[in-house]
């Protein structure tokens, strides 16, 4: 059975192979370079802006309550987020990989799908979710200052917006745990 798409030689693939699979087990094996942050977990509130779906052209506000469970020794976290306003509601939860870049800042990249009702700032539906953040802990406080994008692609169901993505931002504070 050849494996090798077309047009390559055999020897390229099987070079390209062992090296694909060095580089697997050396990110797999290697500790992070980084010191880690002096944070974790932490669950907060704050305010996020949005567009919902009737389209009026105005930013619309939703309250958020957030949480981060931080995996200790690894640079992943878990993260949730729920939108509450007057008419509608939204859980995001997503998996982010972070970096820290000092003990208090830590910017990450998040992934995972948001649930809202009609009217929600992240959507009216079940769609995938980027989520680009930063965390900043407060020296000497168990306080945390964080902000973050959502990006929810093919976020609204009918009407004018019709598989439009929807684009909101979030900041707020949280106390560590």
């Amino acid at each position: 059975m050849k494996c090798c798409p077309a047009g390559l030689s055999t020897p390229f693939c099987k070079a390209l192979a062992v090296f694909s699979i060095s580089a697997i087990a050396a990110i797999g094996l290697s500790q992070p370079a980084a010191a880690q942050p002096a944070y974790g977990s932490y669950i907060g509130g704050g305010l996020g802006l949005g567009h919902e779906s009737d389209d009026d052209g105005q930013l619309d506000a939703s309250g958020v309550v957030t949480a981060r469970y931080k995996f200790l020794k690894s640079p992943i976290s878990a993260r949730a987020q729920l939108f509450l306003d007057r008419d509608s509601v939204a859980v995001v939860p997503t998996v982010s990989y972070d970096i820290p870049v000092s003990w208090q800042l830590e910017p990450y990249i998040g992934a995972g799908v948001a649930l809202g009702t009609s009217g929600s700032i992240v959507g009216d539906g079940a769609s995938f979710v980027l989520q680009p953040g930063v965390d900043y802990a407060i020296p000497n406080t168990q306080w945390v200052v964080f902000g973050n994008a959502l990006v929810a692609f093919d976020a609204y169901e009918g009407g004018d917006k019709d598989g439009d993505p929807a684009v909101s931002i979030q900041t707020g504070v949280g106390w560590q745990f």
